[in-house]
């Protein structure tokens, strides 16, 4: 696997490569995302591939909670950069190593996420339509 650049974001700055965001800041330190946060790492790859595959394996790490036990600060908890690279490289590289359970595994977790979406979707429905019905009363 190539080495994953590591930086912190500035705000303004555009970036050719595919690259992802990771939020540094706060309780949901560690979640990545495709756009930009105010506070965050950016990681940056030669393809986009790579980016895909790299993305889940952040994912899977915030959603495991991972990144608390780095977590600084008393207020405003937030993860360094430091932490951040000395943990997710060797880590990612590691995972990668297995990789096609690893495509696997994405694959599962992208059904998932929009199974996730459609029944998010169903939920938001459902209420908007007891809101409707209640508001007849009102009405009335």
């Amino acid at each position: 696997m190539d080495t994953i650049f590591i930086k912190s974001h500035r705000a303004g700055m555009n970036y050719a490569k595919p690259h992802f965001f990771v939020l540094n800041k706060g309780l949901n330190s560690g979640k990545p995302h495709h756009e930009a946060y105010t506070n965050s790492f950016v990681l940056i790859f030669q393809t986009e591939e790579q980016k895909e595959d790299v993305y889940w394996i952040a994912m899977s790490l915030w959603k495991s909670k991972f990144w608390h036990q780095y977590l600084r600060g008393s207020v405003i908890p937030f993860l360094s950069l430091y932490e951040f690279k000395k943990e997710f490289n060797p880590r990612a590289t590691r995972l990668m190593r297995e990789h096609e359970l690893h495509k696997k595994n994405i694959q599962a977790l992208k059904l998932l996420q929009e199974q996730e979406n459609h029944h998010n979707k169903s939920i938001h429905l459902i209420n908007e339509l007891k809101n409707a019905i209640m508001m007849r009363y009102r009405m009335k």
